[in-house]
């Protein structure tokens, strides 16, 4: 769609067309996204770390989670386990130098997944070899696998243990509301936290004190906080 603004300009809106368009059935997808955001919460609140992955800009897309929950999303809260596999370009070179591209990620992988792990995997087609190769070794090793593919039906979306799949034509779209979806799913496993579903206890243990997560998330909501009618010293000058 093309909207004429003066007489001598014309701007194409159909990205934002595609985008919108694309958003409608997206919507549809918040309780899976919310889901994930749970049940990631009680699995890295009970030691469980998230391995991620993509190629391209989905790379980009991945390390955006990662850094999500190993810092914050927008509230203090404890650091929680989350490696972007392709972050490590010395392991991610050397593998494809000795045992080929398509290894990058299932090695890696084998490395450092563990039963109970959840693996996450972006990909706007749904047919990097790369990342069904990961699949297939996490699936061996008990872990969890999630994918964030485009359309459907795809193969990455039939490895996985469950997928959610953008309706989009084209990959920046996809792109786009993968981006969308990480933020969701950030906001889902906050949320979680907060109510105290990290970890197998929850925020209090079975003796009804504090779990060790519970503790951190208090602790975190405190930093930076003087404690009442202690006068804070001033600041010191840099040396």
């Amino acid at each position: 769609m093309k909207t004429v603004t003066d007489p001598n300009t014309v701007t194409d809106t159909t990205h934002c067309d595609d985008l919108m368009k694309a958003l409608e059935t997206f919507r549809d997808r918040g309780p899976l996204i919310e889901r994930w955001g749970t049940e990631l919460a009680r699995r890295l609140g009970g030691g469980s770390r998230l391995l991620v992955a993509g190629n391209g800009g989905s790379a980009a897309q991945a390390q955006h989670l990662t850094a999500e929950l190993v810092g914050r999303y927008r509230d203090d809260r404890p650091p929680f386990s989350a490696v972007a596999l392709h972050a490590d370009t010395s392991s991610t070179t050397a593998i494809a130098n000795d045992y080929g591209v398509q290894e990058v990620f299932a090695r890696q992988t084998a490395a450092h997944g563990r039963p109970g792990d959840v693996l996450m995997l972006l990909s706007t087609s749904g047919a990097s070899a790369n990342l069904l190769a990961a699949a297939e070794r996490a699936h061996r090793l008990g872990m969890t696998v999630w994918a964030l593919t485009g359309r459907a039906p795809n193969p990455l979306q039939l490895g996985a243990d469950e997928a959610l799949c953008v309706d989009a034509p084209v990959s920046a779209t996809v792109q786009e509301l993968h981006l969308v979806a990480v933020h969701m799913l950030c906001e889902a496993f906050d949320r979680a936290v907060e109510r105290g579903e990290a970890g197998r206890t929850g925020r209090d243990g079975a003796d009804g004190k504090p779990s060790v997560v519970g503790r951190l998330v208090g602790r975190a909501r405190t930093v930076g906080r003087a404690a009442p009618d202690v006068p804070v010293p001033p600041r010191k000058g840099h040396a």
